[in-house]
């Protein structure tokens, strides 16, 4: 049985539904309770000496979603929660809603246990079993995310050496006269939906190609960086001029086929970037960058994936048609 504060609170956002809510259209799109086993171990108090009820690990995973859909702060995450009732809707309309504290700590406990990278298997499964396979190749190809220096000025060359308290894994990269401290965020990205499909974090220094995302059996389109370095799937890099000489004017053609495969890419950074605030991080190892950008990732598709539905409605397909 509901309170009569949770009932209230339903009222006032039918009115709220009928202006239109695009969080209600995106937790439609998963089956959220699929990720409650993967995510309920990162708890151990589930002893005979009981303790304190856990908040529901599908109401704290969709908080990391709120979180990086908005770009907003553990604190300002509590604060919009307890405010904004299409945050509520979203959550399920929670009888308990964590404070920041217990957000910070769920996501340290999925970066400790690794459950996050069985988290995005499960989304790409989900994908899956939508229709939504890799069919017509991938796109591999990576970006720079720049992190936050401390109190150290970035107007002074650096060399790796130079670690920060607010970065201990990031390298330094020069541009310019200007020196950075980045992580490397290597994705790959379905040919034709647009959907993520895998993600890896790195350090700046880290070369592209050291990053093989693809797959056994499908084509992977990669640009001039992924020369001369075999995939586990079919190769379609591009070639480029060595000692021995300049490309053909057949490998010019063929570089230009695969860069206009490789374009939509590049979207991909762009969206995570503006949309999704992925451009900097202020956390400090690789492990809890690629928590951050795994989440962002997440949130990429679930946009992704509320398009193609638009798609569905629009057309009339259906998502396993080929």
């Amino acid at each position: 049985m509901i309170s009569f504060e949770t009932y209230i609170i339903k009222q006032a956002y039918k009115r709220h539904q009928e202006l239109g809510d695009k969080l209600s259209d995106v937790g439609s799109l998963m089956d959220w309770g699929a990720f409650r086993p993967i995510t309920a171990s990162c708890y151990n108090n589930l002893t005979e000496r009981g303790g304190r009820p856990n908040i529901d690990c599908t109401v704290m995973l969709k908080l990391l979603v709120l979180q990086h859909w908005y770009g907003l702060s553990d604190p300002e995450l509590e604060r919009q929660v307890t405010d904004r009732l299409s945050f509520m809707s979203f959550l399920g309309f929670p009888e308990t809603l964590p404070d920041y504290t217990t957000v910070w700590l769920f996501r340290e406990r999925l970066i400790q246990s690794g459950k996050m990278e069985k988290v995005w298997s499960e989304l790409q499964r989900q994908l899956d079993r939508k229709g939504l396979k890799v069919k017509r190749g991938a796109v591999q190809d990576a970006t720079f995310i720049t992190a936050d220096p401390g109190h150290m000025s970035s107007d002074e060359p650096r060399g790796d050496d130079a670690l920060t308290r607010r970065g201990r894994d990031g390298t330094w990269t020069k541009k310019g006269n200007r020196s950075y401290l980045e992580y490397k965020l290597h994705l790959k990205t379905d040919l034709r939906y647009g959907i993520i499909r895998a993600v890896e974090a790195t350090t700046a220094s880290v070369h592209d190609s050291q990053a093989d995302l693809s797959e056994g059996g499908e084509v992977v389109y990669r640009d001039r960086g992924y020369f001369d370095v075999e995939a586990k799937g079919y190769d379609a890099a591009m070639l480029r001029g060595t000692r021995a000489g300049p490309i053909s004017i057949f490998d010019r053609l063929r570089k230009e086929r695969i860069s206009r495969r490789r374009a939509p890419i590049e979207r991909t950074f762009a969206v995570l970037k503006r949309v999704f605030k992925a451009v900097h991080v202020l956390v400090t190892t690789v492990p809890r960058v690629k928590v951050k950008m795994l989440i962002s990732c997440l949130c990429f598709n679930l946009m992704q994936m509320l398009t193609i539905q638009r798609w569905v409605q629009a057309w009339d397909l259906d998502w396993g048609r080929k």
